[in-house]
This record gives C-alpha cells, structure tokens and sequence, in this order.
C-alpha cells in the first residue's frame, strides 16, 4: 500500500513539474531566475526600476538572471506581428537602460513576448541613442505645451492609462 502511494505521489510531482515547465515555455521566459516580476498573475512589485540620471521609471514585466546577465522581458497580449512593434522595441530599450543603471550590467539583450513568438532584440549602442533621442523628442514636445493625441480610434483610447485625465479622450470617461 505504501508503495502504491509513493508511486501516486511521485507521479503527482512528475506532472505539476511538467506543468510548471510547459508554462514556464508559453510565457516567453527564458531559462534562469525570476529576479523582477511585474505581471497581474503575480504579486505586484512595490518599487518600479528608476533612473535619476535619465530621469525614466519603468516596470518590466520579467527580469531573469543567467548568470550575471540580467534580461528583461516585456509580455504583449495583443496579436502577434511578424516583426516586433518599433514602440515595444522603444518600450524594451528603456527596460535595458533601466537594467544597466540598477544593476551596473549593461543587458546585451530583451525579449518581447507575444502570444504566438517571441523576439530577442539586441540592446545596441545605435539602439540606446534612438531611446534617448526619442525621450528628448517627447520631453521637448511637453515642455512645448503637451503632445496632442496621434490617433483616431477610440478603442486605443478606451484602452489607454490617461483616458481619465485627458482632455483629447475620444470616449467617455
């Protein structure tokens, strides 16, 4: 009888390590350790990354270890592009810059995660300049009075984090 219940309880653990590594492969996550998590499945973490020096806060949904690397990974829920969008490849520079200022290691790259594939973009010297050119962009277009909306569609706006505050917003409130 013992037998038969080790044999049940063995089996158990085989599966739920099945489970957890089959779920491990789905969210994109690459092998290591799960330093950084910023993800609705998870308790939320309480402090965001912060640069003073290039005055950007930002919270990746992942950042695993392997080794001294430390990578960031960005989650997307939306449809899978055949390429990368080029503001989530923006949105993930910004994580490497976020991860070289807090960790003193500068990531040689991120991961982008969409539902059907994941990209591994590297975080290039030309790629930082953008990054930095593109904040000074947007930091001028403020300082300037504000940036106005860029779209039309009122299901971007339904879905966006300013809707409430906005004076553009195309939907209610």
């Amino acid at each position: 009888m013992m037998g038969v219940v080790a044999g049940a309880l063995l089996a158990l653990g085989l599966f739920l390590l099945w489970l957890a590594r089959r779920g491990r492969a789905r969210s994109g996550l690459p092998q290591g350790k799960i330093v950084y998590v910023d993800t609705g499945g998870w308790q939320r973490t309480e402090e965001p990354l912060f640069s003073a020096r290039y005055r950007l806060t930002g919270r990746p949904d992942y950042l695993v270890t392997q080794g001294r690397a430390v990578i960031p990974v960005e989650v997307k829920s939306g449809r899978t592009p055949t390429q990368p969008y080029p503001g989530h490849i923006l949105q993930l520079a910004a994580y490497c810059l976020l991860v070289e200022e807090n960790f003193h290691r500068r990531p040689a790259y991120g991961l982008i995660h969409y539902p059907q594939r994941t990209f591994a973009v590297e975080y290039t010297p030309a790629l930082k300049r953008e990054l930095l050119a593109t904040m000074a962009r947007m930091r001028r277009a403020l300082a300037a009075g504000g940036a106005g909306r860029s779209h039309d569609h009122p299901a971007r706006c339904r879905g966006c984090g300013y809707r409430q505050w906005c004076a553009e917003s195309l939907t209610d409130r």
